[in-house]
């Protein structure tokens, strides 16, 4: 197994996400900011909670948000929630942040008045929902169709590019759940929380070459 780097920019739950990429066998994992050990590990997790302006302010006051363009020109790079999120181009939340650019669309926003069937749905989205795979993707080995995950979050992602959309959900509206492009995978929701579905997804990032 490979060397894992979880970006640290004071943001997100970096030490259960290090501890599931151990579980899932990772040979090294380092939680780092560290120009040099990033760029020297052989994959890397942008992870990430809470509010993006937050989360995008961090990353750009450490420098960095050009170091993740760099680095997905050259390795597999695993995106988590917010860190999702902050690859697209732009998000309705804080009245708006711009992000990363490395997806083209948006975040947005589920609503105060979210339904389905006239029954009014809770925001954030928190808990459980199946994942419905649109893409075959080495990320997906031997996980089932309409597997179970585990979200939390009052922002969706709405790809530019339908052909980039990996995975769908759907709560009140459809979603984004994954995310893939080139050696880019990213989940809105949660593996680290996701038990044998979401151990079975890191493992297959440790094994995945960054080709599909």
């Amino acid at each position: 197994m490979s060397s894992v780097a979880v970006i640290d920019y004071g943001m997100g739950n970096l030490h259960s996400v290090a501890k599931a990429l151990e579980h899932a066998g990772a040979r090294q994992v380092l939680v780092t900011s560290d120009r040099q050990q990033l760029l020297d590990a052989d994959r890397v997790v942008l992870p990430g909670v809470g509010a993006i302006r937050d989360c995008i302010t961090e990353l750009r006051r450490l420098g960095l948000d050009q170091l993740v363009r760099d680095l997905v020109e050259e390795k597999p790079l695993l995106g988590i929630c917010v860190g999702m999120q902050m690859l697209l181009e732009r998000s309705e939340e804080n009245g708006g942040v711009d992000g990363l650019g490395l997806f083209p669309g948006t975040v947005k926003f589920f609503g105060n008045d979210l339904q389905e069937n006239d029954v009014r749905l809770k925001v954030p989205h928190m808990g459980w929902n199946q994942v419905k795979q649109s893409a075959d993707h080495p990320l997906w080995h031997r996980i089932e169709q309409d597997a179970r995950f585990y979200f939390v979050h009052s922002y969706y992602a709405r790809p530019g590019k339908q052909t980039q959309m990996a995975g769908r959900c759907h709560y009140g509206v459809d979603f984004a759940a994954a995310l893939a492009q080139d050696n880019i995978f990213a989940t809105q929701f949660h593996p680290e929380k996701s038990h044998t579905n979401g151990l079975q997804l890191l493992q297959n990032f440790l094994a995945w070459d960054g080709r599909w």
